[in-house]
């Protein structure tokens, strides 16, 4: 079993590659976002604390998030290990991500930063749309979408662009992923954990130097 972090700024590519992990080698990805929202509608105690303190407008405390993170690591549900997305983003939440981990008798074995141009990035994002439906993603430049409106993939013409994906607000978020994110690498890069791949290389080229990383056995979900 393999527990990998993704790391990389808005629109790097790390949903994309972590939907391959999953369906390549059985992967299980952890991300807070959806964690917190199956929480909250889960009816258990945990998920009635999520529910008072979002309700509250409050942000959910690190211990609750490792809380939640330890409910999914202890279910058995990963038989290639876990993706960690989105989590951890602060020194304190690593420290707390590792020692979970060493509690459990589990390591985290990847620590995967998908580096990119931020100009470059930049461009790739403000021309993307997705569909609403399905999540297929279209660009101006390299993928538009078809003529006659309709996604490729099932159909749906309700394709759009996030009110987000332009460039004043692409940047302020940007530098809000660096400003969190950077001490994540030193502290990372110090444990001699930290791996870099070109995050702006094709989906495929992307995926064969993750791969190259954490070897090339597939599991079975």
């Amino acid at each position: 079993m393999t527990n990998i972090i993704l790391l990389g700024p808005p629109g790097a590519g790390k949903g994309t590659q972590a939907k391959r992990l999953v369906e390549e080698r059985g992967m299980v990805q952890l991300s807070t976002g959806d964690m917190l929202r199956e929480a909250r509608s889960s009816g258990t105690e945990m998920g009635q604390r999520v529910a008072a303190v979002m309700d509250r407008g409050e942000l959910v405390t690190d211990e609750i998030v490792i809380g939640l993170i330890r409910e999914k690591l202890t279910s058995g549900a990963a038989h290639g290990g876990y993706i960690f997305d989105g989590f951890p983003r602060t020194l304190a939440q690593a420290d707390a991500l590792g020692a979970l981990l060493s509690e459990l008798g589990q390591s985290l074995d990847h620590v995967i930063e998908m580096r990119v141009d931020d100009e470059v990035l930049v461009a790739r994002i403000t021309g993307r749309s997705t569909c609403g439906n399905c999540g297929e993603v279209y660009h101006d430049v390299t993928r538009p979408v078809p003529a006659d409106g309709k996604c490729v993939n099932c159909g749906s013409t309700e394709i759009k662009r996030r009110a987000d994906d332009n460039e004043d607000a692409l940047r302020t978020r940007l530098l809000a992923y660096y400003k969190q994110t950077s001490p994540l690498i030193g502290y990372y890069h110090a444990k001699g954990q930290l791996e870099s791949v070109n995050g702006l290389a094709a989906i495929e080229a992307v995926a064969a130097e993750i791969s190259g990383l954490l070897g090339s056995q597939t599991q079975d979900a």
